[in-house]
């Protein structure tokens, strides 16, 4: 397969999930009760389903999750024009969201039912431009470690013919979630 039908390949499939995820739920927010139940892996699994909601972010920075399973998730996005900064390059911002969200949904996909994360130390490199002309680029993260106060991982943004564009890690605090019925009876 050649530069351009992996593009193409790539541009297929994030297609296909983003009529599916417009048909479901659509953009929006899970709410706490619809994911209680769930592991993170279940969870980011529904989502591409189209059962759970896809956050916001993804439309604002025009990316996606693309696969996941357990400890790896997949996004892919391609630069514009509206991203680029003043002097007219893509805007370190948008390499570190979409390092951010590849790191943390691996991460989340090794949650086990109760359990949540947050983001404690993010750490980009970027090694190549990319721009609008770039076409579709994907950060694959990997789960380095998993436990029961920190998570750990790593990503890199290719394109469709392996360049790497930049890479990253993330430190991840892991905590018990509060659960559905103790917020509310809390907050009454």
């Amino acid at each position: 397969m050649n530069l351009q039908d992996s593009a193409d390949a790539w541009t297929r499939q994030f297609n296909e999930l983003q009529a599916r995820l417009q048909s479901g739920r659509g953009v929006g927010l899970a709410r706490p009760e619809e994911v209680a139940h769930l592991s993170g892996l279940q969870a980011l699994q529904a989502m591409l389903a189209g059962e759970l909601p896809y956050p916001h972010i993804a439309e604002t920075l025009d990316f996606s999750l693309i696969e996941v399973e357990l400890g790896k998730a997949i996004f892919q996005g391609t630069p514009q024009l509206k991203h680029y900064n003043p002097i007219g390059s893509v805007h370190g911002g948008w390499y570190a969201t979409l390092l951010d969200s590849a790191l943390g949904c691996a991460v989340h996909s090794t949650m086990p039912v109760g359990m949540g994360y947050t983001t404690a130390e993010l750490s980009v490199n970027i090694v190549r431009a990319a721009s609008a002309r770039s076409g579709p680029l994907r950060a694959i993260g990997q789960v380095v470690h998993s436990g029961r106060q920190l998570a750990t991982a790593e990503a890199r943004i290719v394109g469709p013919d392996g360049k790497l564009y930049a890479h990253g890690t993330t430190t991840c605090l892991v905590f018990p979630l509060p659960s559905a019925g103790g917020a509310r009876a809390a907050a009454g």
